[in-house]
């Protein structure tokens, strides 16, 4: 019997979780813009809506079909993106009016802009024109700088709103590809953040430039600095931010990275690291006239702030997760997305709730979850999330589930279980008598510097042991029963999970989705190879002995859990080949196993079906073998 005849949210009530993005406030601070995800169960498809909330009115209202939405420095229009002929172009309205105009034809669609300060135009990012130098070279070498792979460099260009429509190509995309810019207060400058190309493979070589737009001229700046996220420039045009490495490039191409907020100094070309004690998740997001709007990670809290001139942080956020937000250009206004333990995201606006997202689950019972904490066997402080159901008993010993979280720099968080999952249904493995544990193994990020690397040359048998001794203290406590576990996890949690099962005969079944199993395969597979020499210190040819000891693989003839293996075919970032490897070692040692490749998914499916199998098959997979069902 469920208290007061409730019942927990089925997979499709999870699945159909709105999701809240993309959140901008106009300058005068009136008016929000934030982009609503939901599921479309007729076409089998997610859609993205804008919505609007007004301030005087207190009401937020569905506005058009769309991303990413900008208002205009004025306050008075609203910009956004729109898919149009397969490709996203921006679309610009008056606020409070009927006029809304597409304002780009690009045939492969723009990727991101942002209003001219003046208002009176958008620059924006979009793949650049076949000119006859880019024809040429192409012609000449296949492609610019990998042979095989075709791509296009994205370039900047302007657009006036107001006239004649004409496009202007502010950077060719014949020495790099743009992924981030921003444009100074006054017009005059942008700031590119860029690469060779947009493959992946060119991460190491990250480079900043500055561009005088009037002139036409480029800077390019000398950082030796892993880049990434975001750039914002001072008020005054004179220093810029973003997220750097902390030492220089060449140190991370056999160490874990750590990354910090570094200011330059365009006149004197200094560069300064302010925050160097301040967790790696740290990202700048604007330069207002009060300071930088920045956000990090505290163990499983994500805080906004503004770093002053003199280097202090005022944190300006309560806890809870904030992903998205948006502050107006004096700092006099500030919203953001935030879900607190147990809930899914709400907007506010100066700290006042104006959505009212959570009456998604009236009528539903919620699983509770906690922050628990646990030593791994070396003495390290592990935290995770224990999931137990609302009508918990602490005499009961339950049948316990462990998700590992993808990464290995991420984390899992005590806000409601249907958030940033669409692969395991923990609401409805809690109603079928299953409590949850999801780890915050080592490696997760929010702990500090010294835990994000705490996995060097360590991976697998490090999870092990903070997975283990968490499901040790469960057991210690009187509330799990040890014969009944099982493991799970996707992308770096699927490799954890595959380590888990292989390496002990502890767990009863397990999941392993998109997960890497063999580490030199997958080297030469994979479209980030830095990644694995960042975290096991160097390649396959000059350390063997690091790949086989951290690799599944390695341990396969002690394997005898059973398996469910699930990978999306066109997964680049972690190949299908590493599924099939260990289908066959687990087929070749007699292991009951399964293999489920969903077709044209690579790490998550933009189908709520093909969401929806994923979670049920992992819900029949430990119902099965955990607890029995479907068995004779």
């Amino acid at each position: 019997m469920k208290i007061n005849e409730k019942t927990y949210p089925t997979i499709e009530d999870l699945i159909s979780l709105p999701t809240l993005s993309s959140i901008n406030i106009s300058d005068d601070g009136k008016n929000i813009a934030f982009v609503k995800r939901t599921a479309d169960w007729k076409d089998n498809t997610y859609k993205n809506q804008i919505w609007i909330y007004e301030k005087n009115k207190g009401e937020c209202f569905a506005l058009t079909e769309g991303t990413s939405p900008l208002w205009s420095p004025d306050s008075g229009q609203l910009a956004y993106l729109r898919c149009v002929g397969g490709g996203n172009q921006i679309f610009v309205e008056s606020f409070g009016g009927d006029n809304r105009v597409q304002i780009t034809d690009e045939k492969e669609g723009v990727s991101t802009f942002k209003w001219n300060p003046a208002g009176e135009g958008l620059y924006y990012i979009a793949p650049s024109k076949e000119s006859g130098e880019i024809k040429k070279r192409r012609e000449s070498y296949g492609d610019f700088h990998h042979v095989g792979k075709e791509y296009r460099n994205h370039s900047l260009y302007y657009i006036d709103s107001r006239k004649d429509s004409v496009v202007h190509q502010l950077t060719d995309g014949l020495d790099f590809h743009i992924h981030e810019f921003e444009i100074s207060s006054d017009g005059k400058k942008a700031v590119l953040m860029t690469a060779p190309s947009p493959d992946m493979g060119d991460f190491f070589n990250q480079d900043l430039y500055m561009l005088d737009i009037e002139a036409g001229d480029l800077r390019k700046l000398n950082i030796d600095k892993l880049l990434g996220g975001s750039v914002c420039i001072s008020p005054d045009g004179s220093q810029i931010c973003y997220s750097a490495s902390i030492k220089e490039k060449e140190f991370y191409k056999k160490h874990i990275q750590d990354s910090t907020l570094e200011v330059y100094d365009l006149h004197t070309r200094k560069q300064t690291q302010p925050l160097t004690n301040f967790d790696s998740t740290v990202l700048p997001l604007r330069w207002t006239t009060k300071g930088i709007l920045m956000r990090w990670q505290d163990k499983t809290n994500v805080h906004l702030g503004l770093l002053s001139e003199d280097g202090t942080v005022e944190r300006i956020s309560k806890d809870g997760f904030i992903l998205d937000s948006s502050i107006t250009e004096g700092g006099n206004h500030l919203a953001y997305t935030k879900a607190i333990p147990n809930e899914t995201f709400e907007v506010y606006l100066d700290d006042k709730k104006i959505t009212d997202e959570n009456s998604f689950f009236k009528g539903k019972l919620k699983s509770n979850r906690e922050i628990i904490s646990w030593k791994s066997t070396d003495g390290l402080e592990i935290e995770g999330v224990l999931s137990t159901p609302a009508e918990f008993d602490a005499n009961k010993k339950y049948p316990l589930l462990v998700i590992n979280h993808g990464g290995p720099a991420w984390a899992s968080f005590p806000i409601h279980s249907g958030c940033f999952n669409e692969k395991y249904p923990i609401e409805s493995f809690i109603e079928k008598g299953f409590i949850v544990l999801e780890p915050n193994y080592r490696g997760s990020s929010g702990y500090g510097n010294d835990f994000l690397k705490a996995n060097y040359r360590n991976l697998g048998i490090g999870d092990y042991q903070d997975v283990i001794s968490g499901v040790d203290a469960l057991v210690d406590k009187g509330i799990v029963d040890k014969d009944r576990v099982g493991v799970m996890g996707w992308s770096q949690g699927g490799f954890i999970s595959a380590f888990c099962s292989i390496y002990s005969d502890r767990f009863k079944a397990v999941s392993v989705g998109g997960g890497i199993t063999n580490w030199r395969h997958h080297y030469v597979n994979t479209d980030i190879p830095w990644f694995i020499r960042m975290h096991l210190g160097n390649d396959p040819w000059h350390d063997p002995e690091i790949y086989e000891r951290t690799s599944p693989m390695t341990y396969i003839k002690s394997a005898c859990t059973p398996t469910l293996i699930q990978h999306g075919e066109v997964d680049v970032r972690v190949p299908i080949t590493n599924a099939y490897e260990l289908y066959q070692g687990l087929k070749d040692m007699e292991v009951e196993t399964e293999l489920v490749v969903f077709k044209g998914m690579a790490y998550s499916s933009e189908q709520p079906g093909m969401n929806v199998a994923v979670m049920e098959q992992n819900l029949r997979w430990f119902s099965r073998y955990i607890l029995g069902e479907g068995t004779k």
